[in-house]
Parts: C-alpha cells; structure tokens; sequence
C-alpha cells in the first residue's frame, strides 16, 4: 500500500500497489487536467499527454516509464510523467499540471 500524496491540492490518498495514478486521482475528485485536456483527453489511454504530473517524491515507487511515455515526454524532465501510464507501488509525492 502506498500513500499518494498530491501537493497542491493538499490531498493524501490511499492506493494499492499496482493502483493507476489518473485512476486514483479521478476517483478522489483531484483535477488532472487543465480546460483543453478536459475537452480532449484520451480516456487514459497515453495517445494525448494532457494528464502530465510532476513526481516530487518516491519516484523509486512508480513502475518504469512506458515506451508511450518516452515518446511524449522526450523534451520533458525525467521526473514528469504520464498518470495515465504510471502505476503506483509505493508513497509518492505528486504535482498536478506542471
């Protein structure tokens, strides 16, 4: 079990390992997405990018980033990634919208 902790919303959830970050969001209301990403987001799937976040903390307990988030995130910092793509094994400290 792993502690989500998301920063600017002041928010701790509670995950199993292996639980889906934008699932886990979604579920505990936080917002992931800005007001196009609303409109166009993928559904989770990892074709649009709009649900990025900023590992603050406890990257070490994210599963690897996927070949889907390379291609997106190739020009962003290493410790963005894709909450649609991460799977969460563990306490990490997270950024909406960076």
């Amino acid at each position: 079990m792993g502690n989500i902790k998301f920063v600017k919303e002041n928010q701790e959830i509670i995950a199993a390992d292996g639980a889906n970050l934008r699932l886990k969001a979604l579920e505990n209301r936080v917002d992931l997405y800005t007001f196009s990403g609303k409109m166009m987001n993928c559904g989770g799937y990892g074709q649009c990018g709009t649900c990025i976040v900023e590992i603050v903390e406890g990257e070490e307990n994210l599963s690897p980033r996927t070949d889907v988030e390379n291609r997106k995130l190739n020009k962003k910092p290493i410790n963005y990634r894709l909450a649609c793509q991460t799977l969460v094994n563990g306490p990490v400290s997270v950024k909406t919208k960076p």
